[in-house]
């Protein structure tokens, strides 16, 4: 199990972060769907984000079968998944950042972040590297991370563009 500072405190209440569990599921299909549907809206045409929300099940089975695969961090609050962070520990990939839409730009993404950098770290990682969507890169520029380049990914038959980023890992701040 993976250890996290317990709470972070926040206007509205705390946010607990620690590792994701499969009631956790149901809460990060819902925070996926509308993170991309609404968070992405500024970036992304109707068209392109009702492909990539259909890209992942609206499911809990399938978003309980992806803890499996990837060491899943949530953010909760009052015991409910706000945010969550899919880390590939061994290609030190960020495969998925997602936040509550009306949570968004309140650290609760940068927080997972720091938390996965941790654990990276630990690992002896020395950098880690995510496909960001056009919302997510903004915010990572301003934390760090270095832009690659733009990429074209296919989703539903609609052309989403992404950022290819890195973050060089460092020691971890107190």
């Amino acid at each position: 199990m993976v250890e996290l500072p317990k709470t972070k405190p926040n206007a509205s209440g705390r946010i607990c972060y620690r590792e994701a569990v499969p009631r956790d599921a149901a809460d990060q299909a819902e925070v996926f769907h509308h993170a991309v549907m609404q968070g992405a809206a500024s970036h992304y045409s109707l068209a392109q984000r009702e492909a990539w929300a259909s890209a992942l099940p609206r499911e809990a089975s399938a978003w309980s079968a992806r803890q499996l695969l990837f060491t899943t961090l949530v953010a909760t609050c009052d015991g409910r998944c706000v945010g969550f962070l899919e880390l590939d520990i061994s290609r030190a990939r960020i495969e998925t950042l997602y936040v509550w839409s009306s949570l968004a730009r309140r650290g609760i993404g940068s927080t997972l972040l720091i938390h996965a950098e941790r654990l990276l770290l630990e690992q002896d990682a020395s950098r880690v590297t995510i496909e960001a969507s056009l919302v997510l890169g903004e915010s990572l520029k301003k934390h760090g991370w270095t832009c690659h380049g733009e990429e074209w990914v296919e989703r539903g038959g609609e052309s989403l563009p992404r950022l290819r980023m890195s973050k060089k890992l460092g020691a971890v701040e107190t």
